[in-house]
């Protein structure tokens, strides 16, 4: 999917940023696949969620991180082919409250009458909440956006990252784990649970514990795919955590360009 050029058309995310700057303050804007004619003076970096995607089946989107008049934090996702806006609460969990985001629901309502709305709301199967306590335990997006010691921020971004190496090398073991050993193991309980019971002489009264080795092969094969599908989210989850702390170092880079650029003008 190409990058498509800004316009000056009432869907441009132009447009859309203006608007939403009547209501809220802009912090940071994040582009999927699209530009900007002029660059305003906040950070401005890729949707690295998205980008780092091998498919292209994505469309393009600005993403802003958001300051409502109460001081309280959101981020709110254009996507101008589908006329859609996305308020995004994974990333901003602990950052706002249910009142703040109710009123962002309906100033976006009052706003955009002609977009369709959508909340993204935390996912427990993606572990949502436990990367957020990943990322809350070292550094907070309040920090990152409004924080004025940018090196003690961007110190605890590199614990951050950090410890989501370590997490993803953990990933790692459980991952290689369900691929190489639990598969030979599954094979050998099930083939000895399998023959064991089927080779027992039972009288016609307990013909029905020979059934039991279709259930104990039926629960082992339940709790290695359970084992895997851990692995899998594991390493998801790590993941994202390097995405939160990689995101949050190239904020706080444009921040210290944007600080250099007006010290000089």
């Amino acid at each position: 999917m190409s990058r498509q050029p800004a316009s000056g058309t009432a869907n441009s995310p132009e447009r859309f940023l203006q608007t939403l700057g009547e209501f809220a303050t802009v912090l940071c804007i994040k582009l999927y696949r699209l530009g900007l004619e002029s660059t305003p003076a906040v950070p401005v970096l890729p949707c690295l969620d998205h980008e780092a995607m091998l498919h292209e089946g994505i469309e393009p989107h600005a993403a802003a991180y958001v300051q409502d008049r109460g001081g309280e934090l959101h981020e709110v996702v254009y996507i101008p082919g589908e006329r859609r806006i996305d308020v995004d609460t994974v990333s901003t969990l602990g950052e706002r409250s249910q009142g703040a985001h109710d009123r962002l629901i309906g100033e976006l309502r009052s706003r955009f009458p002609d977009c369709s709305l959508h909340e993204i709301a935390p996912s427990w199967v993606r572990g949502d909440l436990r990367v957020a306590k990943a990322c809350w335990a070292q550094v907070t997006l309040r920090q990152v956006l409004l924080g004025e010691d940018l090196d003690a921020t961007k110190a605890a971004v590199d614990r951050l990252q950090t410890i989501s190496s370590l997490m993803e090398k953990h990933s790692r073991v459980a991952s290689w784990g369900a691929r190489t050993v639990m598969t030979p193991i599954l094979a050998v309980a099930g083939f000895v649970t399998y023959q064991g019971l089927a080779s027992v002489n039972l009288t016609p009264q307990y013909q029905w514990v020979a059934s039991l080795r279709y259930v104990v092969v039926g629960l082992l094969g339940a709790y290695f795919l359970y084992y895997g599908l851990k692995a899998v989210q594991l390493t998801e989850m790590a993941n994202r955590v390097w995405k939160r702390s990689a995101e949050y170092g190239l904020i706080l880079s444009e921040r210290r360009r944007i600080g250099r650029t007006q010290v000089d003008g």
